[in-house]
């Protein structure tokens, strides 16, 4: 298309709310502009195209990218079917001893599934937990959360709140020692000290065909820094950390926060995004697919 028809599509998305929409919109428009391409437009424009190319720096560029990529019709995550199938085909260790499979558990919805349930987030919930005389709860996947609506869990590319949970929950009280599913190399070991965030923090990478994907541990105790180190290399079912308690896992419940990663898109400090928007789930779901593929736990362990 020529020069004029690209300044006016680049141009819808002036005064848009949801840039994430838009920008989709004009890469299918426009499959061959890059974002580079886009943000340099938009700078060289008037105060509104300037105020949208802050608004999109303001925010993970990989994620515009894989958003883009979806445009074009391809998929968000170019590592996903690599990831897919080298997790169909390996064996995997429990991350939990006993295992989760083969122990009493229950499943935690929270959409009102469980009424007498206190929040993950409510110190309630450990003595609630308690009374169950189950080993292990389950948190599930792909879950719209209420928790989520803070103003932490949102952009400047949208009003929408991140609010759909990326990984799978395993609550179990602290202490509790936390195994390796998956031979990988330690790419980050962090701190993440913010109300309702991870706290102490795993990521592991591993290998799919060549191409690198990660696996995130979120809510894990100090024990962490005295057992890993950056670059590490780790074999499966080794002991990785510990369930941490309150006072160190972002103020949550004790609990595991496991989840795979096909694509870190530009999150190089050792967090992660462990909620999507719902508007863009097709793309959360290629970044962070089902950690039920590295749990292998049966499926019936998800349902009341």
């Amino acid at each position: 298309m020529g020069t004029g028809s690209l300044d006016k599509d680049i141009g819808e998305l002036i005064g848009r709310d949801d840039l994430y929409a838009a920008l989709r919109s004009l890469a299918a428009r426009q499959p061959e502009i890059t974002l580079p391409q886009v943000l340099e437009r938009l700078s060289g424009g008037d105060a509104a195209a300037q105020a949208v190319a802050r608004r999109l720096a303001q925010v993970d560029q990989g994620l515009l990218r894989a958003v883009m990529r979806v445009g074009r019709g391809l998929p968000a995550s170019e590592a996903e079917a690599s990831v897919r199938r080298h997790l169909g085909r390996i064996a995997v260790a429990p991350v939990f001893v006993p295992d989760i499979a083969n122990a009493a558990s229950i499943a935690l919805p929270t959409r009102g599934e469980r009424p007498d349930m206190p929040a993950f987030s409510d110190r309630a919930f450990d003595d609630w937990f308690a009374a169950q005389g189950v080993a292990y709860g389950l948190g599930l996947y792909g879950e719209k959360r209420s928790v989520y609506a803070t103003a932490q869990f949102a952009d400047a590319a949208s009003p929408e709140r991140r609010a759909i949970h990326l990984g799978i929950d395993v609550f179990a009280p602290a202490g509790t020692p936390v195994h390796a599913p998956l031979g990988g190399r330690v790419r980050y070991l962090t701190y993440n000290a913010d109300p309702l965030d991870y706290g102490h923090t795993l990521i592991l990478e591993h290998l799919a065909e060549g191409v690198p994907f990660y696996t995130l541990y979120g809510h894990l105790g100090a024990s962490l820094p005295h057992i890993l180190r950056l670059g590490d290399i780790v074999a499966p079912g080794q002991l990785l950390a510990h369930l941490g308690g309150w006072q160190e896992n972002g103020g949550w419940a004790p609990h595991l926060h496991f989840q795979v990663i096909t694509d870190l898109l530009e999150q190089d400090q050792g967090n992660f995004y462990g909620v999507g928007h719902e508007s863009l789930w097709e793309i959360w779901q290629s970044v962070s697919p089902d950690p039920n593929l590295a749990l292998r736990l049966p499926l019936g362990k998800f349902s009341l």
